[in-house]
């Protein structure tokens, strides 16, 4: 595979300054299929600059050329007119540039400030100073405006500060350019805006931020310019100031759509509790009482550490509560587990697909087909048409688009994984649908897909609840919103209820 063109010399790290950065003809293919082709962009020393597209347009791909985690077929790199090669992460953070994924890139078993540093210790003699560390450290926090414990354990940190250990270490680095790929979809609404004012800060100070993001006015309100990719071309680079969120839609798919949130049909009058707990507890949650009816999509708000995935997994059984119960259709459910909940019509959509909901590196027929074997059975054997038409009709329910059902599930885009997450619970055809996160990570055509899937499905009579950071997405699909807080449920609010209600009570200023 052919590396980007050679290197020069001066290096912006080591100048301190942000470089102007240009790219040249980049190609890249996987098995023979072509996710960038032949992209020019330039982007300006302390911008801004904003990457948008559909799942699978060739924006993550293009930032990892750049940050040194993907090699481009063909192309040129050039920064501040000479030419780079970018064969690794390291020569990108020669170059100043560090590359923020969505995966992440920390250890978890170490602390906070051992990740920060990694591999860039203070030292004398060959001997660490932390102190040195320390204050290091602290000069961050001060620009950063974090609130991070550097002794805690990086796996026992929520995914938002796990974020934001990232950002610590790449300014530790002393980047440049950061090149950010969905840095806010697994932040809290506070967050998000306190992660965007950072972003600002650190533009006005000359640092060049390359920003992935699926949420729209987001972009906008941050961006100075903004590039829209379609099938791995560049359709457009504009001043932010100059676009809308609907013109970005039209440009990002080649048409206009919907992006409003499907409406939920009303819930019958005489509909069934279908789903309900009584002084639910363990860990962060404490006492949650709550009920959904059959065809009521319930919706959860609340802050990172609310404990609002831990009651989801309370009720499917993944942590077994250390009080309360939980009743469905009006029976309790006794030691639950999730064997139990499956065969009593609960299923989970979990909050991380990779580690949780898919095996990415089987195919999208195997993961579709993973939670329903036992109805395929014939003795020990699984029968294959039975499974292959199984498979194919949810799949086409849910609109998987995958170059064919062998093919593993890792190539696909982000929306599409997440449909065959989908797919995989709706052929067990449950009675409760339990969300967490519907849309994290997929773009805004996928989103609305999505969105009117679990419309379709409350509407044809099936108990959901979800969970969403995005309060919006929270208020837009859900008949009724429970608020948590330190474990608790603190407010119920009706459909339409103001944005700003449901924060305050997050927030406790209700």
């Amino acid at each position: 595979m052919a590396s980007l063109t050679t290197a020069g010399s001066t290096t912006a790290a080591s100048t301190g300054t942000a470089p102007n950065i240009s790219l040249r003809g980049i190609g890249k293919s996987y098995s023979g299929v072509s996710v960038l082709r032949d992209v020019d962009l330039n982007i300006g020393a302390g911008e801004v600059h904003s990457l948008v597209g559909e799942n699978g347009a060739g924006k993550s791909t293009l930032l990892k050329i750049l940050g040194g985690a993907v090699r481009a077929d063909h192309g040129t790199l050039s920064f501040d007119g000479e030419q780079a090669a970018i064969s690794g992460p390291r020569d990108a953070i020669r170059h100043g540039v560090s590359l923020i994924s969505q995966e992440g890139a920390l250890v978890p078993a170490m602390t906070v400030l051992e990740n920060v540093f990694l591999g860039r210790w203070s030292n004398r003699f060959g001997l660490a100073r932390r102190r040195a560390d320390r204050a290091r450290f602290d000069e961050l926090i001060d620009v950063t405006g974090f609130a991070v414990d550097p002794q805690a354990r990086v796996d026992r940190l929520p995914m938002g500060t796990r974020q934001q250990v990232e950002i610590l270490r790449a300014l530790a680095r002393g980047a440049t350019v950061l090149a950010m790929d969905e840095p806010t979809a697994v932040l809290t609404e506070h967050e998000k805006e306190n992660l965007l004012g950072l972003i600002r800060r650190l533009a006005a100070g000359g640092t060049t931020v390359i920003l992935v993001s699926h949420f729209l006015d987001e972009v906008l309100a941050v961006a100075d310019r903004v590039t829209v990719l379609r099938d791995g071309a560049l359709v457009i680079t504009d001043d932010a100031s100059q676009l809308t969120p609907t013109t970005l839609v039209r440009h990002m798919v080649g048409r206009e759509i919907d992006v409003l949130h499907a409406e939920p049909a009303p819930v019958q009058p005489d509909a069934p509790v279908r789903l309900a707990a009584r002084g639910l507890r363990r860990g962060l949650v404490d006492g949650v009482d709550l009920s959904v009816r059959a065809g009521e999509i319930v919706g959860i708000a609340g802050l990172v550490g609310s404990g609002r995935s831990e009651t989801l997994r309370l009720l499917f059984g993944a942590d077994r509560a250390s009080g309360g119960v939980v009743e469905l259709d009006g029976e309790t459910l006794t030691r639950l587990t999730p064997r139990k909940a499956m065969a009593a019509g609960i299923a989970l959509v979990p909050e991380s697909r990779k580690e949780e909901g898919l095996v990415m590196v089987r195919s999208v027929r195997e993961n579709v087909a993973l939670a329903s074997l036992a109805g395929r059975r014939y003795g020990p054997f699984v029968r294959p048409a039975a499974e292959r038409t199984s498979v194919d009709d949810v799949s086409r329910t849910v609109d998987i688009r995958a170059a064919q059902p062998a093919a593993a599930v890792e190539t696909l885009s982000g929306g599409n994984q997440q449909k065959a997450l989908f797919a995989k619970w709706l052929l067990r055809e449950p009675r409760v649908l339990l969300i967490d996160e519907p849309t994290r990570g997929v773009d805004v055509a996928a989103k609305t897909q999505i969105h009117r899937l679990v419309v379709e499905l409350a509407r044809n009579g099936m108990a959901v609840v979800v969970v969403s950071s995005e309060i919006e997405e929270v208020l837009g699909l859900s008949h009724r919103v429970l608020v948590l807080r330190q474990g608790r449920v603190v407010g119920e609010f009706p459909r339409g209820a103001p944005r700003e209600d449901v924060m305050a009570a997050a927030f406790g200023h209700a």
